[in-house]
C-alpha cells in the first residue's frame, strides 16, 4: 500500500522497556504513539486523531488488552486492533478474535520481522478498509443524487434487470400508476397489479422494438391521463444488456398543444388581415391557458402549456396595443413602443416566424422613433 509511511500507530503496555523496543523496531515506518496503560490509550485515541493500528500486551493493571481493544472496537472501529499474549491467555484471545474485536494476535516473545509483517498487514487492512468506506459513502451519494434527479423528471421510469425486477423507479411513475409501496426488488408482475398497472403490463410485453411506443388511457380517480409507453434496452460500456428501462410519458396535454401550435403557425404565415385574426386568437389562445390550467390533470406538460399560450397571448396584445396607438395619439411614447415590440418578439413562441404585418410594425415603431413623424395609420 502507498499510505505505510503516513500511518499511525498506537502500543500500550505497562512495561517501559517494552515501549521502547516497540517504538525502535517501528518508528523508520511510521508514526509511533505509546500509553503504558489502557486509560491513557483511550486518552491518546481522543485527543489524537486517526490511528491505523492499535497494539496491545493482554496483561495490563486494571483493563486486560481484550477489554481494552472491546472498548476501541466500539468507539473506533475502523482502528486495526492486534494483541500481545501468551498460551496461558489463548482462550480469551480467540474469543475475542471471534467477535471480530482483535485483526491478530501475536504470540510472546516474538521476532521483530514476523511482527513487522503482521503490523504491515493491518495497516494495510486499516487503509483498505477505510477506502471502502469511503467509496460506500460516496456511492450512496451518487445514489441519493441520481435518485433526486429522475424524481425531478415529468418521464415516468421504471429501471429492471434481466430477470424482470424491478431496481428502480422514480416518483413519477410512482404517481402515474398509484404504486404506494417501494417497488424495488419486486418482479414486474407483482408492481404492476389492478386494472392501470395491467393496461401498463400488457403494452410492455407486446414491445419490440426500442422506436416503439403505445398511448394508452389510464382512469385515476375522476380524470383521464393519457401515457405513450416505451421501453429501451440499458447496456454496459461493452454492449451486453444489464436491463430494460419502461418510460412513462404523460400526454394528456397534447390535443391542447396540437391546438396552440395549429393556431400560432397559422398566424405567423398570414401576410394581410392580421388585426382579426390576432384579435379572434387571444379569446382562443386564452381557452387553451384556461383549460390547461383548470384540467383535472395537472401535470408539467399542461402547466408548460399555460403559460406559452399566456405568454403568447401577451404579444398578441402587446401588437394590437402598439398598432392602435399609433393610429390614436400623434405623438405616443417611442421608446415605450419599441419596449413592448420587443417584449412581444421575446414572448412570441416562433421568433423566426413572426407575421410579416407585425415585421412592418415594427418597421414603422422604429422609424417612429428616429424621426419622430407619426402618420397615424394601423398597419395590422
Amino acid at each position: 500500500m502507498t499510505e505505510q509511511a503516513n500511518s499511525r500507530i498506537l502500543i500500550v503496555d505497562d512495561e517501559e522497556a517494552i515501549l521502547e523496543t516497540m517504538t525502535f523496531t517501528f518508528e523508520d515506518d511510521y508514526e509511533v504513539l505509546v500509553a503504558d496503560s489502557a486509560d491513557k490509550a483511550l486518552e491518546t485515541l481522543s485527543s489524537s486523531g486517526p490511528v491505523s493500528v492499535v497494539i496491545s500486551d493482554q496483561r495490563m493493571p486494571g483493563t486486560t488488552g481484550v477489554e481494552f481493544l472491546s472498548q476501541v472496537y466500539e468507539r473506533w472501529p475502523e482502528t486495526t486492533r492486534i494483541i500481545l499474549t501468551g498460551f496461558a491467555d489463548m482462550d480469551a484471545t480467540i474469543k475475542a478474535i471471534n467477535d471480530g474485536h482483535v485483526y491478530a494476535y501475536v504470540t510472546k516473545p516474538w521476532e521483530p520481522d514476523d511482527l513487522k509483517q503482521v503490523v504491515r498487514r493491518a495497516v494495510d487492512f486499516h487503509h483498505l478498509r477505510v477506502e471502502n468506506e469511503r467509496l460506500l459513502t460516496d456511492l450512496g451519494r451518487a445514489k441519493v443524487f441520481l435518485e433526486s434527479v429522475m424524481d425531478q423528471l415529468d418521464t415516468g421510469a421504471l429501471a429492471l434487470d434481466p430477470a424482470g425486477v424491478v431496481q428502480a423507479a422514480n416518483r413519477a411513475v410512482l404517481d402515474y400508476l398509484g404504486i404506494a409501496d417501494d417497488p424495488r426488488g419486486r418482479p414486474l408482475k407483482e408492481v404492476l397489479t389492478g386494472e392501470s398497472g395491467n393496461v401498463i403490463f400488457e403494452v410492455t410485453a407486446q414491445l419490440e422494438g426500442e422506436s416503439e411506443y403505445e398511448e394508452v388511457k389510464l382512469t385515476r380517480g375522476s380524470s383521464t391521463l393519457r401515457l405513450r409507453v416505451s421501453q429501451n434496452h440499458l447496456r454496459d460500456a461493452d454492449g451486453a444488456e444489464i436491463g430494460t428501462v419502461i418510460l412513462l410519458r404523460e400526454i394528456s396535454h397534447e390535443p391542447l398543444r396540437r391546438q396552440f401550435e395549429d393556431a400560432v403557425q397559422e398566424l405567423a404565415n398570414r401576410s394581410d388581415g392580421l388585426r382579426a385574426h390576432l384579435e379572434q386568437s387571444v379569446k382562443d389562445l386564452g381557452g387553451i391557458a384556461h383549460e390547461a390550467r383548470t384540467a383535472s390533470v395537472r401535470s408539467a406538460g399542461m402547466a408548460e402549456l399555460a403559460e406559452r399560450a399566456e405568454r403568447t397571448i401577451t404579444a398578441m396584445q402587446n401588437w394590437l396595443d402598439v398598432d392602435d396607438t399609433l393610429a390614436r395619439e400623434d405623438y405616443p411614447d417611442a421608446q415605450l413602443l419599441l419596449d413592448r415590440m420587443r417584449v412581444a418578439l421575446a414572448r412570441w413562441p416562433l421568433p423566426e416566424a413572426v407575421p410579416a404585418p407585425v415585421t412592418e410594425l415594427a418597421s414603422r415603431v422604429e422609424a417612429y422613433y428616429e424621426s419622430g413623424e407619426n402618420p397615424r395609420k394601423r398597419v395590422l
